[in-house]
């Protein structure tokens, strides 16, 4: 009998399903180890396939101005999309929100790939709590980069609450919250032109990136969406 290389790392209720951190050997590539993360029995994210998450974060800073700048990412994961925030020398201080605590947890204790770096870093700050619900309030300060890698898609959310989000009046909402110049960043599974065009409706200059890349899991290309608007 064959042996299964699979260690599960965390398993934990949460107020949106089961969640669970698991580490495994590709059996297509042995030798080769990723971790997991599925939500409510379902697939969430992996740390074989990055690269529209750390796209999401380069080109958005790439797209901003200035130094020193403040940015705010909702959904911390595996922490791919801070992590390549904080490689810009020009990023002064990344916060990140994440809904779950049990996630916060899993980079405090080492369990994620990017544990050694991220909790080394001094601009880092890390919080529990709903980016939707801050963004959908009054601001209290403003960042010069809003990173939002939380749903599946507009379309698809992890929580119906996220739905208001998506909307115009959302959108003018979370606007509030940039600083002159800022850039908004959304990272999507799927194409949705019906929240581009909710974007343009806010924002004076929107941009929509495509990133492909091959699936080696399921031997297939794929496409992950990213929105980007500027104030």
């Amino acid at each position: 009998m064959s042996k299964i290389n699979l260690e599960i790392l965390a398993y934990d209720d949460s107020p949106l399903g089961p969640l669970c951190l698991r580490r495994r050997e590709l059996l297509s590539k042995p030798g080769t180890f990723v971790t997991e993360v599925t939500l409510n029995h379902e697939f969430l994210m992996s740390s074989l396939y990055t690269d529209s998450e750390s796209e999401l974060a380069r080109i958005a800073i790439e797209m901003s101005v200035g130094e020193h700048l403040k940015v705010l990412v909702g959904g911390l994961g595996l922490g791919y999309t801070a992590y390549q925030a904080l490689r810009s020398p020009r990023v002064a201080k990344v916060e990140v929100v994440d809904l779950l605590p049990q996630v916060i947890q899993w980079l405090k204790d080492g369990l994620v790939p990017l544990s050694q770096e991220l909790n080394a870093e001094s601009r880092l700050d890390v919080q529990q709590g709903d980016v939707y619900a801050r963004l959908a309030g009054t601001p209290d300060r403003l960042f010069d980069v809003i990173l939002i890698d939380v749903d599946h898609s507009p379309d698809e959310r992890l929580g119906e609450e996220n739905a208001s989000f998506y909307s115009v009046d959302g959108l003018r909402a979370a606007k509030e919250h940039l600083a002159p110049n800022g850039v908004l960043a959304v990272w999507s599974y799927a194409e949705s032109s019906p929240f581009a065009d909710a974007l343009r409706q806010v924002f004076d200059h929107v941009r929509v990136e495509p990133v492909t890349y091959d699936n080696q899991l399921i031997d297939e290309r794929l496409t992950d969406w990213l929105f980007f608007a500027k104030r």
